[in-house]
């Protein structure tokens, strides 16, 4: 089972969904948006991802970044806390199986978790 963390109004979350759906796997999808995941969670897709650097998970570019004054450079801790409190800053999309868990940048990566 392939949890997908989704945001329906970003085309390529659409995508990486669609190719997911087109090859039958097995996909529940979780508008992270509404449904923000907690600091645990991100650090579980964090340790299934290989331990990147936390804001290598992040959209940095993103306007509610650089509203709480945040910096690349932050302590870990403290920007995990920032995405489960303001999950719009979590890099899309994530896939996360069992043993994985990937970026959807390109969308064709969140294929890899269907090797795993």
């Amino acid at each position: 089972m392939i949890e997908y963390w989704h945001n329906p109004r970003c085309s390529k979350s659409r995508q990486a969904l669609a190719l997911l759906e087109e090859r039958g796997a097995p996909v529940t999808v979780r508008r992270y948006l509404e449904d923000a995941p907690s600091e645990a969670e991100l650090r579980q897709a964090r340790a299934a991802m290989g331990n990147p650097a936390v804001v290598a998970m992040m959209r940095t570019g993103e306007k509610m970044f650089k509203e709480l004054g945040l910096t690349k450079s932050d302590d870990d801790e403290a920007l995990i806390a920032a995405m489960a409190a303001n999950p719009i800053l979590i890099e899309r999309t994530m896939a996360i199986s069992s043993n994985k868990a990937v970026i959807g940048r390109p969308p064709e990566q969140v294929l890899t978790l269907l090797d795993s």
